[in-house]
């Protein structure tokens, strides 16, 4: 009978607290965060464990930038690493901007079958510590993520991996390579953004359209930093909604390739909106590391011949990423480099077609997989570039 009281007290509680959630104007906090994961990960069949890994206080006045802040609080890092084979080798997968390691969902699974696989929320993103944004400068920006990223290694104590970046992550991804090329066996590079910058395009459409009165009003909303969290934030109770009509459009009515069930659409909207309504902070990276138009500040391009980690692109064949930055940065380099892409796939190939991403991965780490990796030709389906 007690039991059943505390149990009724506890389901009250509960309601109660639901009722006052959805009256507050942007109903979500890092608890929140938290359980939309577990609720997406849910799906997944592999065992896992989730941690918020210590990267360290930073107390004020210290000399790593991305601290630059009047707190001394700890910052932590959302890490999850799901269970694999002895010996397998170890992937760690960074996602893009207004993302998480939870869009990774369609593939954790597959993966794990061959690696060992440990997915971060970046800081300021996700799960993750959401600090002030105090950075300036686009090398103050890029040091907020590569120096956070090295702290959460050492944390962990890992060297001699794969690093895997999706989009704006295949760019942190890149440059921590860059810094510290000596954890990094190899690097895979999905859809990366800012290989190239505008004087690198073919085409000066985004000159042309800036000097219209509509480019004009959107590049002043750029340089001020204006994000689509914003909107989110801004629409309050409202939010869901319309991150649900994006989730539903994106990877339902018009998605490249295979569309989400209907289970799988409402975790994902769920898990989107809350990361996405949370605290602004490593969001605001936007204008520092890319130009209106998404072109680099410091393109990749121009780093390529101090490549020293060998790398595979994969691109979806209707990614709105140009793969021919790939092509002209890997004419550069010095480490071997290829270029695979994925079809039925648009910028997130790992969502789209699952299967030919999981194909292309595992010949990108073919030597690490594979007896005789010389042997090993491109998978059915996929094509190089």
């Amino acid at each position: 009978m007690a039991e059943e009281i505390r149990q009724n007290d506890v389901a009250s509680s509960s309601k109660s607290r639901s009722f006052w959630s959805s009256l507050r104007w942007i109903p979500t906090s890092t608890d929140h965060i938290i359980a939309a994961e577990k609720r997406l990960l849910s799906i997944i069949k592999t065992g896992y464990v989730q941690e918020r890994v210590n990267i360290g206080s930073g107390p004020p006045g210290s000399k790593v930038r991305w601290f630059r802040s009047s707190s001394d609080e700890p910052r932590f890092i959302n890490t999850v690493t799901f269970d694999s084979k002895p010996d397998s080798p170890t992937l760690v997968m960074v996602h893009g901007y207004a993302a998480s390691q939870g869009f990774f969902f369609r593939n954790f699974d597959a993966l794990a079958s061959r690696f060992r696989i440990i997915a971060v929320d970046q800081l300021g993103w996700g799960g993750s510590s959401r600090p002030d944004f105090t950075c300036k400068s686009t090398e103050e920006t890029e040091a907020w993520f590569i120096d956070s990223f090295e702290e959460w290694r050492k944390a962990k104590n890992l060297s001699n991996f794969i690093l895997l970046g999706h989009s704006f992550g295949g760019y942190v991804a890149a440059k921590y390579a860059l810094k510290h090329p000596e954890h990094v066996q190899h690097l895979i590079l999905v859809g990366p953004a800012g290989f190239t910058s505008e004087s690198d395009a073919k085409t000066d459409f985004i000159a042309k359209f800036r000097a219209t009165w509509k480019g004009a009003v959107l590049n002043h909303l750029w340089e001020s930093n204006f994000t689509p969290q914003k909107i989110v934030r801004g629409l309050g109770p409202w939010g869901p909604n319309m991150v649900r009509k994006y989730t539903s459009a994106r990877f339902g009515t018009h998605s490249t390739g295979q569309k989400l069930f209907e289970e799988e659409s409402s975790l994902l909207t769920d898990y989107v909106y809350h990361t996405l309504a949370a605290k602004a902070s490593g969001e605001l990276c936007l204008k520092y590391i890319f130009a209106f138009g998404a072109f680099a500040r410091m393109p990749l391009l121009h780093s390529a011949p101090d490549w020293k980690v060998p790398t595979t692109f994969i691109y979806g064949y209707e990614d709105w990423m140009d793969y021919e930055g790939a092509q002209k940065a890997r004419a550069q380099m010095k480490v071997s480099c290829e270029i695979i892409r994925v079809p039925q796939a648009g910028h997130f190939v790992f969502i789209d077609n699952p299967s030919g991403f999981h194909s292309a991965v595992f010949h990108a780490c073919r030597r690490f997989l594979t007896p005789n990796p010389d042997n090993e030709s491109l998978p059915e389906g996929l094509s190089s570039a």
